[in-house]
This record gives C-alpha cells, structure tokens and sequence, in this order.
C-alpha cells in the first residue's frame, strides 16, 4: 500500500505507513488477512483521504482476482464529490491514471478498471451492496452515521470472499454519532483481545488533557509536523469553540468533554465511592433506561455491599434498544434478581411490552417513586453516609454519566435530567431503589412481583 501510494505522488506521512502495517497483516496460518474490520479515529486534515484512496487502489491491484469495492460516505452525492474532486484528479495525474476509466451515470457511478476490478460508489442505505459480492467496503466519514444500517446492510456481501475488509475511517462525531461511538467503544476492548478480527487505530488526547496545550497536539495529531504546522493549529485554537476545537484535533468526544464538569454530584464526592473491594451479597435487583433519542441503552445491578451500603455496577451499556430485551432474559435467569425496574414514563417504557412477551415481568414506577429514588442517591452520595460503592474506572460509562447529570424539577421534588446519555445513572438509579423496595422480601413474595423466582 505504501507502494501505491508514492506512484500517487502522495508517499506515506509515519503514522499512515504504521496504519498500514497493522491493518494488512496476513494470518500465519490461513495466508488471508488478519482482520475483516478496520476502525481508524483521527483528527480532521491528518491524511485520512489520501490513506483511503491507496487502500482502494492497492485492493483493485495488488489482489490477484478482481476486486469488487464500495465506496460510501455521508451520503451518495457526498462520495461522488469526494471521488471526483480528491481521487480522480491524484489518479489522473499517476501511472494508475490510464488504468481507469470513470462511469458517470447518475446512481451507478464507478470506476471501472482494466484488470476487472471495479469500485462502485454507493448511497449509505440499507440497500448498499445489494446483490452483490463485495471484498473491500470503506466507509468514509463514519460519524455521520446514525446507526448500522450500512454495517447491516455490507456484512452479507462480504461472507464468501477470500479476504474482505470493512474500512471505518473518520474524525470522532457529535451526540447523534452512535454507531461511530459503539465501534470505539468496543475497539477499545478488542485492543486486548489477542484473536479479534477487529483492526482499532485511534490518535486523540486522553480525557481531561489541556487542550491549549501544544504538547497534547504533538501527542495525538499524527499529520502535525507532516501536513500541517503547530502555528496552523493554534490559529484553529483561537478561531474555534473549544468543544469544536477538541473534537476537530483531540479526537474528544462531546460527552468526554462534558463529562469533566460534574455539575449536580462532586467529583470528588463520587471518587470516594470506588471501592474495589465490594461486591454484591444477597438478593440484587436490575434496573434498565434508554436515552430520549433511543441511541443508547444501559443495565445495572444494584444490592447489598459486604462493605456496607449499596454495591453499584453497569452490566451492559450499547448503542440502540434491540438488544435489551434478550439481555434481560440473561441476566434474570443467571442473577434471579428481586426486581427488573423499568420507568414507564421515560424511553425505556415503550420496551414493557416486549418484556411482558418474552415472559420478563418488570416493576414498574411511579412519578413519586422516580423523585425519592434520586432524593436517595443524592443523599447517599454524601461523605458522611457513603451509602454507595462503585467499580470506579471499570464502570466509565457510569461515571460520565455521574459527572454530566443535570436535576429537572416534577412539582416540588427532582429528578434526573435526561440530557445527554445518562442511561447508566438512571439505569443503576432504578436498580438501587427496586433493591431497596424489594430486596427485604421472602422469596414466595419475590415470585409474586416478578416471575422470576
């Protein structure tokens, strides 16, 4: 690839080479690519354009069979322009120039290329790749994306190939960005996994790095020094809110950012929580929230401390709501919980039903009941009752949540405020009441409330 991408008159920047490197190692055993899937975060203006271009280039020749590519990005008309203001122009001017040939028919557009490899440029919809056998799938600017339907959409294409990858190059994405937020979060954890298929490259800054800090920029911009300057840089500082300044360069997302303020419970009131060495003992109960734009969805298990008070801890936390429902079927056969506590007045409510259909009976609260079980963490929050341990930095999805809560007045009592994506908390919030309410209770009593015994 680093090949292709000198005879573009483009040579590799280090860290474009090093991507390289990584995303196309060969299985010693199988002699095909190592990994189906490669994620890459990083800041705007890096070279992600140029990267993106050798792959597809390098996959149309550098495989011995012609090569079936998509190419997507924003939308349809998005990827069209890219290709024909960016690729086309580097190809034209390359040895690979006569190679190809450009097929402008609206809704088909493509290039064709003399060995019989084609890249087609797609719409990102659930119909992209249909009836087709694709081996390569680069999904350009992959924080415009709401949710899978590309991914869902791609993966079946790609089954029978020899070597297929999925390329997810983007800079990090804003509130609404979530299928990009699930695919960090969850590289993040195939980076320990010695087998996974998976390829996770991410440059940005760690939470709460100064971000006027020009050391912080040489640590997470891989192109500064290459592509751009540092003066360039603390031009964009000056001319730039910091949230978009640190999304743009720090690869921040908003929620990190936000998550420093800790606005409704101290930082260091919480920090004093963590306690590693509680566990829960007894009867727990479960407690489900989805975020008012159904984008993320979280379970939590709350129950008595063996080091006193309540134990707190997140179960499960994922982009979209489709999974909940066999999660909970899980989690109420393996934990046999007192009590699964759903709030019928927020997002999670439209879900009841479903439970209720998979035989997961749920209890269910209150307006009332919502104001005391947040007047209780509150309470419990304070140095002087200490009523609640948490895992501390395993449980980050948590504490972000913690540290971002806003309250919301019901009448003359509070709750939680559902801005941004606080799903944990209230999630760990009705997990702590329904044990509070519910855990004391003789097992025959637990069967009636609840069905599961």
């Amino acid at each position: 690839m680093a090949e292709v991408a000198g005879q573009l008159g483009r040579p590799f920047q280090p860290w474009q080479r090093f991507v390289a490197d990584v995303a196309l190692e060969v299985h010693p055993k199988t002699g095909r690519l190592a990994y189906r899937e490669v994620v890459l975060i990083c800041g705007r203006q890096m070279g992600k354009t140029l990267g993106t271009l050798a792959v597809m280039v390098h996959r149309a020749h550098g495989f011995p069979a012609p090569q079936q590519i998509i190419y997507t990005s924003a939308t349809r008309l998005a990827a069209v322009q890219k290709v024909q203001d960016e690729h086309l122009p580097i190809l034209r001017a390359s040895p690979y120039g006569p190679l190809c040939t450009e097929r402008k028919r609206t809704g088909q557009e493509a290039l064709l290329w003399a060995n019989g490899s084609k890249q087609s440029i797609a719409a990102p919809t659930k119909e992209i790749g249909h009836s087709q056998s694709v081996d390569l799938a680069v999904l350009d600017e992959a924080w415009s994306h709401e949710d899978d339907t590309c991914e869902q959409g791609l993966s079946p294409t790609m089954i029978t190939r020899q070597s297929p990858q999925m390329w997810v190059p983007s800079a990090v994405g804003k509130d609404r960005s979530q299928w990009l937020r699930g695919k960090v979060e969850a590289g993040r954890q195939h980076c320990e996994d010695p087998d996974t298929t998976t390829c996770y490259i991410e440059f940005s800054a760690p939470e709460g790095a100064d971000y006027q800090d020009p050391d912080v920029w040489w640590d997470c911009l891989p192109g500064l020094g290459h592509v751009t300057t540092e003066d360039a840089i603390r031009h964009e500082l000056r001319s730039m809110e910091p949230a978009a300044f640190c999304r743009a360069y720090l690869s921040q997302w908003p929620n990190e950012m936000v998550a420093l303020e800790w606005r409704t419970i101290s930082e260091a009131d919480w920090t004093a929580l963590h306690d590693e060495q509680s566990q829960i003992t007894g009867r727990c109960a479960l407690g489900m929230a989805v975020t008012p734009d159904r984008s993320w969805g979280s379970i939590a298990v709350a129950g008595k401390s063996t080091r006193g008070g309540q134990h707190w801890q997140l179960l499960d936390h994922r982009p979209m709501t489709g999974w909940m429902v066999g999660r909970l079927r899980e989690l109420r056969d393996q934990l046999r919980p007192c009590a699964i506590v759903v709030d019928p007045g927020g997002p999670a409510g439209s879900l009841v039903p479903d439970l209720l259909a998979a035989r997961i009976d749920v209890v269910t609260t209150t307006v009332r009941d919502v104001c005391q079980a947040t007047g209780a963490v509150l309470d419990a929050v304070k140095p002087e009752n200490r009523g609640i341990r948490h895992c501390g930095e395993l449980d980050w999805a948590l504490n972000q949540a913690v540290a971002a809560v806003l309250l919301r007045p019901l009448g003359d009592a509070q709750t939680w405020s559902r801005r941004g994506v606080i799903s944990p908390l209230e999630a760990c919030t009705l997990a702590g009441w329904g044990h509070t309410t519910r855990g004391h209770l003789a097992v025959a009593q637990v069967i009636a409330i609840n069905g599961t015994g």
